[in-house]
């Protein structure tokens, strides 16, 4: 798991889930364009950057111990699998509503995205558990510039899955459908339980 495509298509693979960020960020577009969509998305993207520093500088230094690596990687694989499962298990309830509205300052839909993912409980599931687990996996193969450069991959991901989200939302709206999201949700759900895989094979590795 060492190229950066790799890292870039998991960073779109924690993005992808319909959840309530993208779906907040579907609906901003429908009713106030790409713009709002796009900026709604950097807001949602600037809180991941902060929980993404916070897992790296306080669990970074306990990264190298066994039993951390160990914890991570089970971590990982909990939460990518049981997310990925839960997606899977709900796609009836994903719904578009398309309705009008009255345009929002830019500024509003920074503040919107931001703070819906910095109080979104699956947010802190996913940097803790996830990137914590990318640490494990780097820590002992790469150096400092390698993880950082794989963490930046890692947000290009969720920066490209934002861009599309606002074009979809917005420019290509007569494309928006309840099959095309159910579609999205099922190829992204199936590549979270694939990662969630690869981490517990990597913590039964560790222990067995």
């Amino acid at each position: 798991m060492n190229s950066l495509l790799t890292y870039i298509f998991l960073g779109i693979s924690l993005a992808a889930p319909v959840g309530p960020v993208n779906a907040a960020q579907l609906d901003t577009g429908i009713k106030n364009g790409f713009f709002h969509a796009w900026i709604f998305g950097l807001g949602a993207l600037a809180a991941d950057v902060l929980y993404m520093i916070l897992v790296y500088f306080g669990v970074g230094h306990f990264i190298e111990l066994p039993f951390m690596q160990t914890l991570l990687w089970l971590f990982g694989c909990f939460v990518l699998t049981y997310t990925g499962i839960e997606n899977l298990l709900t796609l009836h309830k994903i719904e578009v509503d398309i309705r009008s509205g009255r345009n929002i300052p830019l500024r509003r839909s920074l503040l919107s995205g931001f703070f819906m993912s910095l109080l979104n409980p699956l947010t802190i599931l996913f940097w803790l558990g996830i990137y914590g687990s990318v640490l494990a996996e780097t820590a002992d193969a790469f150096t400092e510039n390698q993880v950082m450069i794989y963490s930046m991959a890692i947000i290009s991901g969720v920066l490209l899955w934002d861009l599309t989200m606002a074009f979809l939302s917005s420019g290509a709206r007569r494309f928006l459908s309840t099959t095309l999201l159910e579609f999205i949700s099922v190829l992204s759900s199936i590549s979270m339980i694939g990662f969630g895989i690869y981490f517990g094979i990597q913590a039964y590795q560790v222990l067995f």
